[in-house]
């Protein structure tokens, strides 16, 4: 039996999982939404290639790997084979900080810009296996014993250098703002906005992260508008909860429209969890999301 694709709340069957690259299976969203691994395993199983399939027979064209650095190459170079052979687009993976989370670029410690241009050097490997356009990079925490500008000048520094090593790859790093805590550096859009403009490359840009900047600054389309120019990579969560659209606060079907009608033709990362557990709960993410994708209705 194939998968269940949900269209409008009306449940029909998508078409087989053998489909050869760029055939469309099922009805595809507007956006390009990217699941990640786990998001659909009751209804798909553990194996990743079938977790695969089931993400594009729903629709799904694209995925996003937070850890796709820390999987085995012969994994990375079997996901990146069934995704070519899917039609499917990889979305971003972390750039690690060789097992050391309390490096920050904001501290001017040649050691911590090392660790980071390491592994902006593994992650063009990495990217190459999996056909990545796009890789997530955090500058860490807040340097308190120096002024913000100092901190905010060792960050700008450090980034170009990553982007100096990204760049003749066509690959961009993305940069985060993030509420997980109030000790990390960036936080704003606006924020990284002025890093992405100071470190002047195409290979340094915006990730903008709308559960984040929903808990950090609100006015999301308004912020949406201000930094357009330097956002690269989008990413999805409602708020509170951190689960899919609709769970939330976040007019999501607003967002998506406004989001498309500005061009946008990346890749949407859906970073959240799943309100309802089992196979229910991914079927209730599903559905939210062809509620919310139906934005040409509005």
């Amino acid at each position: 039996m194939g998968a269940v694709a949900l269209t409008g709340g009306t449940s029909v069957l998508a078409g087989s999982s053998s489909y050869p690259a760029g055939k469309r299976a099922g009805s595809t969203f507007n956006l390009n939404y990217a699941p990640h691994f786990g998001m659909f395993k009751e209804s798909a199983g553990d194996d990743l290639i079938k977790q695969l399939r089931f993400m594009r027979d729903q629709g799904f064209t694209a995925l996003e790997d937070n850890g796709m650095m820390g999987r085995p190459v012969s994994e990375q170079e079997r996901i990146g084979k069934e995704l070519d052979r899917l039609g499917m687009t990889m979305g971003v993976f972390v750039v690690d900080k060789g097992g050391n989370s309390q490096n920050t670029l904001a501290a001017g410690k040649q050691e911590h810009v090392d660790i980071f241009l390491s592994g902006c050097k593994r992650a063009v490997d990495v990217a190459k296996r999996v056909n990545a356009k796009w890789v997530t990079v955090v500058p860490g925490d807040f340097e308190r014993n120096l002024p913000i500008g100092v901190q905010t000048a060792h960050v700008i520094e450090a980034l170009r250098r990553g982007a100096e090593i990204l760049e003749p790859h066509g690959i961009t790093m993305v940069l985060e703002p993030l509420s997980d805590s109030p000790n990390l550096f960036l936080r704003t859009s606006d924020q990284t906005y002025m890093i992405c403009k100071a470190v002047n490359s195409p290979s340094c840009k915006l990730l903008f992260d709308v559960y984040h900047m929903q808990k950090n600054e609100g006015h999301i389309i308004n912020n949406l508008n201000h930094t357009w120019d330097e956002i690269a990579y989008i990413q999805i969560g409602d708020n509170p909860g951190r689960n899919e659209p609709t769970t939330g606060e976040i007019n999501y079907k607003n967002v998506f429209k406004h989001i498309y009608e500005k061009g946008y033709k990346g890749v949407m990362g859906m970073e959240h969890g799943k309100a309802r557990k089992g196979k229910e709960g991914e079927v209730a993410l599903i559905k939210a999301y062809r509620e919310v994708d139906n934005f040409m209705q509005v």
